[in-house]
């Protein structure tokens, strides 16, 4: 509130241009202080009830609704405190309370503000004492409806409360409009209250009526050719009517990309025939586009991409993308053709071609590779089956002064994925898998230096400990079957440490070490990560968390492990952490020699300074 404050003195009198200049803007500010004034204002207090029952209390009174009007004078604050007993009581209504009692008064503060205290005593709530929710009709026996008829929300014996009644009367007539029941009706809605004997009774009784089905689509489109988009209809012509099929035939089209508007409409429903006919109406998306990144990640360190993509090569649905790629650690091509197949938005034919340059611990590796691949999704995984034609050069330090060190192989490795998905996944871009699991392998017989078979598993998950504590766990496992390691690809090795590895450690910093106390990769790797997080104000979130793990010749060698700290800035897909991780093993003690000042079990000594690391992981 602000106050008018007396007209400071001048020592001298000021010219009469700038005198009458002075009255003019103090007569302003006058003004503009006045209208702040006439301001008035009534300071709510409510007492007895919280949460719900406040609010709703809050939004009957008139007293919070005229509070900051500018005409609010004395007496229309008394007419409003005249109110104020009856709606507050009013307000508890919808939640049970039929016996409430409301004390108020208002004292006035200073001129133009008043203090209201609102006293209110809930009283014994009315209970339900007779309920009936009841299926009548063809739709008797359909899931949804029994689930409904079954809900806990409306039981004998809990307290009556109006927007439940509601609810649980509004998922019947949903259901049935989303099932096409589109005659159904309510031929009985009732809430009952006897306040005097704290008793109630609900009653709801649900006429479907007969279901009714798909009729005709009409498609208005002149993308692809009309059989490929009738591929991506998740219903059929003469199926059961299901509101939900055209939420997902939407998805489906929009997540293809070809095109920029989707329109999946259901038409006016034939009492004749029984059918609801539905028009489909797609305007085509720019065929080309381009894109270009600049970024940092502490694994990779800084990098840029260059992309295009051709969304649409032919009516056919074939499309393009390219990629190039340059970091400090990775430099790679990529082409990919992608041919729709079966059900387009689950199953495709993919032709890949990768030149790259990896960093791997110590080993710099050249990877020339031509993969065909089948995607398919089987109820709650998605399956890739693939051939990769390779053609690996792997070099090491010793290169440089002994030529016979940079090995080269061509390899032909088949392969096998799956991945969970999530229930009605329809080809959306996935940003987590909960569970993945891949086996490859290749023999002498088809070009590889030794016959091997290798296996990854990888896992994640986020569990709600409650309203703002969170668990975030994550595991991989790798196994290879090979008689020798050195006889193993540089790219099919596995390292350990990393922003989504072992934090504390560098990238691809855990590996065995050859004689000369090089990083050369493993056969096998075990890694996993579990963070507690506390959610903050502003999308932001704490975490504690331990990492432990190791790249590996043989199970049962010992693990390095690390714990640190981290901030978690929630994005509207994923989430950024930013963590401070403090190693607490030493590598060094895992080496043939290792250091003499290493304890015997694990390697405790002198592990190196804290890491800062950046990563992305499930929104939690």
């Amino acid at each position: 509130m602000h106050r008018l404050s007396k007209p400071s003195t001048f020592a001298q009198r000021p010219s009469r241009p700038l005198a009458a200049w002075l009255c003019r803007a103090l007569l302003g500010l006058g003004v503009l202080a006045m209208t702040t004034v006439a301001r008035a204002d009534i300071d709510i207090q409510i007492n007895g009830v919280e949460g719900a029952l406040r609010q709703n209390v809050l939004v009957y009174l008139s007293l919070e609704r005229y509070r900051t009007r500018d005409d609010l004078d004395e007496a229309l604050v008394e007419r409003l405190q005249e109110r104020a007993e009856r709606e507050a009581a009013a307000a508890l209504r919808p939640f049970g309370y039929y016996a409430a009692t409301v004390k108020s008064r208002v004292e006035r503060v200073r001129a133009g503000e008043w203090r209201a205290r609102i006293d209110v005593d809930p009283g014994p709530p009315v209970m339900l004492t007779e309920v009936i929710v009841q299926v009548i009709g063809p739709g008797l026996e359909h899931p949804s409806f029994r689930e409904i008829v079954a809900s806990p929300r409306l039981r004998i014996g809990e307290r009556v409360d109006h927007a439940t009644y509601d609810q649980v009367r509004n998922a019947l007539l949903r259901t049935a409009a989303t099932l096409g029941y589109a005659e159904a009706k309510l031929t009985r809605s009732e809430l009952r209250v006897d306040p005097t004997k704290l008793a109630a009774s609900a009653a709801l009784v649900l006429e479907t009526g007969p279901r009714y089905q798909f009729g005709k689509t009409l498609i208005e489109q002149t993308t692809l050719d009309e059989g490929l988009l009738r591929r991506y209809v998740r219903f059929s012509d003469g199926a059961p009517y299901d509101a939900t099929q055209l939420l997902r035939t939407q998805f489906a089209l929009d997540d293809s990309q070809y095109f920029a508007n989707v329109e999946v409409v259901a038409g006016q429903a034939d009492a004749t025939t029984l059918q609801i006919p539905v028009s489909i109406r797609a305007e085509p998306n720019r065929r080309n586009r381009y894109s270009a990144g600049l970024g940092y990640a502490t694994d990779s360190r800084a990098r840029g991409t260059l992309s295009w993509e051709n969304r649409r090569l032919n009516r056919r649905g074939h499309r393009l993308r390219t990629e190039l790629k340059a970091a400090q650690t990775e430099q790679s091509l990529e082409a990919r053709y992608v041919i729709p197949i079966g059900d387009p938005a689950l199953e495709k034919l993919g032709f890949e071609f990768r030149y790259a340059r990896d960093e791997l611990g110590d080993l710099d590796t050249r990877t020339t590779r031509f993969q065909p691949a089948v995607t398919q999704v089987l109820g709650n995984w998605q399956r890739v089956t693939y051939v990769s034609l390779s053609r690996l050069r792997t070099v090491t330090p010793a290169t440089l002064t002994e030529p016979a060190s940079d090995v080269a192989n061509t390899l032909i490795i088949p392969g096998i994925s799956y991945a969970s998905v999530p229930r009605g996944y329809l080809g959306e871009a996935l940003f987590s898998r909960a569970l993945y699991a891949e086996l490859r392998g290749s023999a002498r017989s088809i070009g590889a230096p030794d016959s091997f078979v290798q296996l990854k598993l990888e896992a994640e998950r986020v569990f709600d400990l409650g309203t703002r504590w969170h668990a975030f766990v994550r595991g991989q496992v790798g196994a290879t079957l090979v008689s020798d390691t050195a006889s193993l690809p540089g790219t099919e090795r596995f390292f350990a440490g990393g922003d989504r590895s072992v934090r504390g450690f560098g990238f691809n910093d855990l590996s065995p070490l050859d004689a000369e106390g090089r990083k050369i990769g493993g056969r096998h790797l075990l890694t996993g990560t579990a963070e507690l997080i506390r959610d903050l104000p502003r999308n932001l979130g704490a975490a504690v968390f331990v990492d432990l793990g190791n790249a590996f010749d043989r199970f049962g060698d010992p693990l390095q492990w690390s714990v640190g700290v981290g901030l978690r800035l929630r994005l509207p897909v994923v989430t950024l952490g930013i963590d401070l991780a403090q190693p607490m093993t030493n590598p060094s003690c895992r080496s043939a020699s290792p250091d003499p000042r290493c304890s015997t079990v694990g390697g405790f000594k002198d592990p190196s300074g804290p890491r800062l690391h950046l990563n992305f992981s499930p929104k939690l």
